[in-house]
């Protein structure tokens, strides 16, 4: 650990601490995390049974429902509830959870038509009873569950699909721009519980993108009609969107779609295991959905935890704070990796446990130069392979794993994590090696040298070379990360400034190419999203985390109308990642993956440091049922795989 690491994280503690207490800290935070195979029930890997296929004939709830003047749970669970086997045990009712609001999409994970399991790959049936693509994978027949109801009670039916489809994201009023996954969609009803999609080409891996943002596709007809223009009054409409303070009908929807909440959405029907109840000032209050569709394996519907009391934390210091002396139930998406220390005396004295999971992301950093940028010099060093080589060269990894990350991550570049079908071990490893003496023949070789003897190399023409890496801190440890690597590239004479800027500021200049280097942080590493969004390593999209080729993006997004038609290398990537979204082959998909990935290994495209890196996930002693080690992040929606509806609380 650096000395200028061990002072700061000695100001976060208390100022006083000397340099050997941190360092013994430090230990703590770096033994290995239990678990280290994610060990889960075999059930989670498959469909889950039901409660016919399994023998159960009878249902309980908790008592946090009775005298509520409801139907029996019979009643309100599906004709055929699904069964969830717990991690460890059988839980508990009761209790109310304490959490950060920023933590409730971890507490509360989407329920969708299907789901994603724990080896991050394959995609279940969930409120699907059944699925099937034809043989040439432009149609996709889907059967849902019989008996499914919202959260007050409605039935859940087919036209709460074409509603979400049909009204909203083919709806030019709602949408004028459709998303590339709507663009061409058919939907059609069979009856109340079946419906197809019909594709203009093959979509094998639609089912991943329902799994993973099923908000697109739930939203409840019953309870949103009377805000669409299509089914109720639009002076109605317009008043009722100037008192809740929303320009129109459709910025409304999109809130509401994006499960934003305000006081109005109290009442809006949800498929989770829990519906908002009361929203005040800094506190969102959440109780047990009584229709939630699933039980364990004794028949109780869960979940097990009554309700949830959510603090509007928005300060990592803050939630670090809670955190760290037990006043919170579980905690994640505000911690640190750096306070894993601060977390873990915790441990000793607040009744709490530091869970270290790994983030799937490829790399906290994706750094790109972009080969797009309207300065023809810098342009024409960018897009030189040699270039990009030396500056990965030139990083020392295995340190900024040691200072940064307590030696847990994994020094790499930016590529699929391991167990993807599209991993290989060399993918990770090209042009990572600490070398700076192969970095600084390199830039030898592309003529920047240092002419007038003051330590930072010029243009081959001798005109001043520096460059500008322009990023947003954010969700990984960028800036201090940032720092390190400014540094690694100055000791072999690049003149390498920093700055910090906002995340709209981050956008625009994205996706108009204004940024002559950037850093995000590289997720869409899982067969869940890779082989429908690989777009760190081919340019098919204009975002805030894509800088490195805007122009080639437009170009493709426009079939040549706008951008500029890139090379054929470049062009190569856009076809293959083509064949790998729509390829009914799987032995073909993973081969057309694999070239994608390998091309990015050769060309480093994009630059990576150190990924799979350490993630404090802190529960209180008393929660139950939560893994010790997992993936986190928004490939798999951090907590979906892991069923939080089965944590309880040991009374």
């Amino acid at each position: 650990m650096s000395r200028l690491f061990q002072k700061r994280l000695a100001d976060k503690l208390h100022p006083g601490d000397s340099i050997v207490s941190l360092a013994f800290l430090a230990s703590l935070a770096i033994q290995p995390a239990n678990g280290a195979e994610l060990e889960v029930p075999d059930a989670w890997l498959k469909p889950a049974q039901t409660a016919s296929q399994l023998g159960i004939t009878s249902f309980s709830q908790s008592a946090y429902l009775d005298n509520r003047d409801l139907p029996p749970v019979e009643e309100r669970l599906p004709d055929d509830p699904i069964v969830i086997v717990p991690l460890d045990s059988i839980g508990t009712y009761g209790g109310v959870a304490n959490i950060t609001h920023e933590d409730r999409g971890m507490f509360i994970p989407p329920e969708g038509i299907f789901t994603i399991a724990p080896d991050h790959k394959t995609i279940l049936p969930n409120l699907a009873e059944s699925y099937a693509y034809n043989e040439d994978g432009r149609e996709l027949t889907i059967t849902l569950r019989r008996g499914l109801k919202w959260s007050d009670s409605h039935p859940l039916t087919t036209e709460d699909i074409l509603f979400s489809i049909n009204d909203l994201q083919l709806n030019k009023n709602f949408m004028p721009v459709t998303l590339p996954d709507f663009i061409g969609l058919e939907v059609i009803a069979i009856d109340d519980r079946t419906f197809v999609f019909n594709f203009p080409s093959p979509e094998p891996f639609y089912i991943n993108y329902m799994a993973q943002s099923p908000e697109y596709f739930l939203m409840p007809k019953h309870y949103f009609r009377e805000f669409h223009p299509d089914y109720a009054d639009e002076e109605v409409i317009a008043e009722r969107m100037e008192e809740l303070g929303f320009s129109d009908w459709s910025a409304f929807m999109t809130t509401s779609m994006q499960r934003r909440l305000f006081p109005d959405l109290v009442n809006h029907p949800t498929t989770s295991a829990y519906k908002i109840e009361s929203l005040t000032p800094g506190l969102y209050s959440y109780e047990r959905n009584p229709y939630f569709h699933k039980v364990d394996t004794n028949g109780q519907q869960l979940p097990y935890i009554d309700a949830i009391e959510a603090q509007d934390v928005r300060e990592p210091e803050i939630a670090v704070a809670k955190a760290s002396t037990g006043q919170l139930d579980f905690a994640g998406v505000r911690l640190p990796t750096q306070d894993i220390p601060l977390l873990k005396l915790g441990e000793r004295t607040s009744g709490i446990k530091v869970n270290v999971w790994n983030r799937l992301h490829g790399s906290d950093l994706s750094i790109q130069a972009n080969m797009n940028f309207a300065d023809e010099q810098k342009r024409t060093l960018f897009a030189d392979v040699r270039f990009r080589r030396a500056l990965s060269m030139a990083i020392n990894r295995n340190e900024m794993n040691d200072i940064i990350y307590f030696g847990r991550g994994t020094p790499r570049q930016v590529t699929v994590v391991p167990g993807s079908d599209y991993f290989e071990p060399e993918f990770a490893t090209a042009w990572a090696q600490y070398d700076t003496d192969a970095a600084e023949a390199l830039l030898d070789e592309i003529g920047l040298h240092d002419v007038d003897g003051d330590g930072v190399r010029e243009l081959s023409d001798g005109s001043p070379l520096t460059l500008t890496v322009e990023y947003v801190d954010t969700e990984t440890p960028k800036q201090i990360s940032m720092e390190l690597v400014v540094s690694y590239w100055n000791a072999v004479g690049l003149d390498v400034r920093q700055r910090l800027i906002d995340r709209e500021l981050q956008y625009s200049r994205a996706i108009s190419g204004e940024l002559e280097m950037t850093v995000w942080h590289a997720d869409r590493t899982t067969d869940v999203l890779f082989p429908i969004n690989p777009d760190f390593w081919v340019p098919r999209k204009l975002a805030a985390s894509l800088a490195m080729w805007s122009e080639w993006s437009r170009w493709y997004l426009t079939d040549g109308n706008l951008g500029e038609e890139p090379p054929p290398e470049i062009r190569q990537l856009q076809l293959w990642a083509d064949e790998l979204a729509t390829t009914m082959d799987r032995d073909r998909r993973i081969e057309v993956g694999k070239l994608i990935l390998a091309a990015n290994a050769e060309n480093v495209w994009t630059i990576g440091t150190v990924g799979l890196a350490p993630q404090p996930v802190v529960t209180s002693n008393r929660l139950k049922n939560v893994v010790e080690s997992g993936l986190w992040g928004w490939d798999i929606r951090y907590t979906m795989p892991y069923h939080p509806a089965t944590w309880f609380f040991d009374q």
